[in-house]
């Protein structure tokens, strides 16, 4: 790495490397002029010669193998100085403390955090994996850095950095009897087992309020509070179930599971947003995996247009 603070320290560690002010110069992509003028320079300054001129190329004189010797050193210490500087930013020791809900257990969440401890590997991760009130809760209180929440509530306690909109609709095994219909009306389902969405998560009242105002009580159902058994009976064909895109996309994208929309007046979708207390002093790392972070919801939500539309 070349240092920043002496430009003549990498020419003439260029020059002593290759004996040759020409390949010095190929090798910095810059002219031979500059090169010979930065080490006539320094000599004039020096009050020495740094390089025997000989016919086959240039060769250190003690001075020269004494100031060599030394900047390698210097180049040695800056660089454990840049270290530094990368410790107090944060980038090669400490952690990352976030929060996310659980349906975001299998997400874009892993391929980020992936990604991060590819560039990063002494960054270590703290991850909370509750529900948004209680992540939200662990945000404002400066407990964790950052979290990925449903519907934000606190909006003056939170602050949001990004967020995307996910529709409700009918999530379907690929399998299953209703995978050919591009739509899919109450009526249709009738016959077949519901999976429904519990208290506490926050599709319940979106769903019970679309039972109530179809006036739709379904004849075989299961209930259940957690959305990774949910998932885990749609993917073995043990029923449809009302979900948001959110919940189930990673296996709508690979073609497991089938969406269909809901298109209904009043029917509002649901919220993902990434959020932050507004006066936390982030480190560097935190902000680069909020960014990562943001990127992968940018590209959720343009996948999820060409899908849900």
């Amino acid at each position: 790495m070349a240092l920043p603070f002496s430009r003549f320290a990498e020419y003439f560690i260029a020059v002593a490397k290759t004996g040759s002010l020409r390949k010095a110069a190929d090798q910095l992509f810059i002219s031979v002029s500059a090169v010979h003028r930065q080490i006539v320079l320094a000599e004039e300054e020096l009050g020495v010669a740094l390089f025997e001129r000989l016919p086959n190329g240039l060769k250190l004189t003690l001075a020269g193998e004494l100031l060599y010797a030394d900047l390698l050193s210097w180049q040695k210490d800056f660089q454990m100085t840049q270290k530094r500087l990368n410790e107090i930013q944060g980038l090669q020791r400490g952690s990352i403390d976030f929060g996310v809900i659980s349906a975001l257990s299998e997400s874009f969440i892993t391929d980020v955090i992936q990604s991060i401890h590819q560039d990063y590997p002494w960054i270590n991760f703290n991850i909370r994996v509750l529900d948004s009130d209680s992540v939200a809760d662990f945000v404002i209180n400066a407990e964790l850095d950052f979290g990925l929440i449903l519907n934000p509530k606190h909006q003056h306690q939170l602050q949001v950095s990004s967020f995307i909109e996910m529709p409700l609709g009918f999530v379907i095994p690929k399998q299953h009897p209703l995978a050919n219909k591009e739509k899919i009306y109450f009526s249709d389902t009738l016959e077949f087992n519901h999976i429904i969405a519990a208290a506490p998560l926050i599709i319940h009242d979106h769903v019970m309020a679309l039972y109530k105002k179809h006036d739709f009580n379904p004849p075989h159902q299961i209930e259940c509070n957690d959305i990774r058994m949910m998932l885990s009976l749609l993917r073995n064909n043990l029923g449809i179930g009302i979900m948001s895109y959110l919940d189930a996309y990673a296996f709508i994208e690979n073609g497991e599971f089938l969406f269909r929309t809901i298109h209904e007046n009043g029917l509002h979708p649901i919220t993902l947003a990434l959020c932050v207390a507004p006066k936390r002093q982030l480190s560097r790392i935190s902000q680069i995996m909020m960014n990562l972070i943001i990127e992968h919801m940018e590209a959720l939500k343009l996948s999820m247009t060409e899908i849900t539309q």
